[in-house]
């Protein structure tokens, strides 16, 4: 993500087989691998866009409901790495350095945001089935994705702009280290929101096609998002912990950002779209599709 002067202490070394080595080195892969990861995320963005537009067509009268605003942020960051990837060689000549850190490290916040807007949606559904507050789960979540940004932001800065070599060596650990926190995190809230409204669906005494395709929807999402949020907390984890040969958005590990970015964002992605494809029905009705309300 962003050149570190020095070594760290703690740096251990993986061995890589050699014919990854090879592919790794070759510029040829480095280039088309960039066009490939580049091209998977421009379809999701055109997916995703495309979905929203007909949402906004099926529904006109409905405000910013989550799942357009789960839609919109799907293509912005989809859009995003699409730029990234098909500009990265233009990317690393970026000055000041933190602006180029920020860009190439924004989208994985955003792609935060988006997923976390599932587990808020559940948590909304879960409390008021059980008849419980609603009220601050939506101040809650934009505080902490306030919170986060900030953090974040601030780590960039002491990574990039510290005037010693120990402190830009110590932004970037923490740096990771709270990437590691909030993914694993992430995964947290998928299973616990998912797996108590899978149960409480579970639990529901009328046996209907509605319910077992909602247990069905809820159990994959849960799986998939716990999943690709596990899978990128031990990803920057062993990042930080061999930065020669699992240093993640290089251009000279172009084996690595497709394993890396294929199954922590891009085939999650694809597979959540495609769950949460049915359209909100045309007219409102009485439990249907209606922002749920506060109390």
């Amino acid at each position: 993500m962003r050149d570190l002067v020095g070594k760290l202490p703690f740096e251990i070394n993986i061995p890589l087989p050699d014919w990854w080595n090879k592919w790794e080195s070759d510029p040829k892969v480095q280039i088309y691998s960039n066009y490939g990861i580049g091209g998977a995320y421009f379809l999701i963005a055109l997916v995703a866009f495309i979905q929203l537009g007909r949402i906004q067509l099926r529904v006109p009268e409905y405000g910013w409901t989550t799942q357009k605003v789960f839609h919109l942020l799907n293509c912005l960051v989809s859009g995003l790495r699409c730029a990234i990837f098909f500009l990265r060689p233009k990317l690393d000549a970026i000055q000041p350095l933190l602006l180029r850190v920020g860009f190439l490290d924004l989208p994985g916040l955003i792609f935060f945001t988006t997923y976390s807007l599932l587990i808020l949606f559940w948590a909304e559904i879960y409390h008021q089935a059980r008849t419980m507050p609603t009220g601050a789960l939506r101040p809650t979540f934009i505080a902490l994705n306030i919170i986060i940004f900030g953090v974040e932001g601030g780590l960039w800065t002491l990574s990039t702009l510290a005037k010693t070599t120990e402190l830009q060596n110590l932004g970037y650990i923490l740096s990771n280290v709270f990437l590691t926190v909030v993914s694993a995190a992430a995964a947290f809230g998928f299973l616990l929101y998912g797996g108590r409204l899978f149960l409480m669906l579970q639990r529901f005494p009328i046996e209907s096609r509605g319910r077992r395709k909602k247990l069905r929807e809820v159990g994959l999402v849960t799986i998939i998002c716990a999943g690709c949020f596990s899978y990128r907390a031990v990803m920057i984890t062993l990042a930080t912990l061999n930065m020669l040969n699992l240093e993640l958005d290089d251009m000279t590990h172009p084996l690595l950002n497709i394993l890396y970015f294929s199954c922590a964002e891009i085939l999650p992605s694809m597979c959540v779209l495609y769950i949460l494809r049915k359209l909100p029905p045309k007219r409102a009705v009485q439990g249907g599709y209606q922002q749920i309300p506060q109390r």
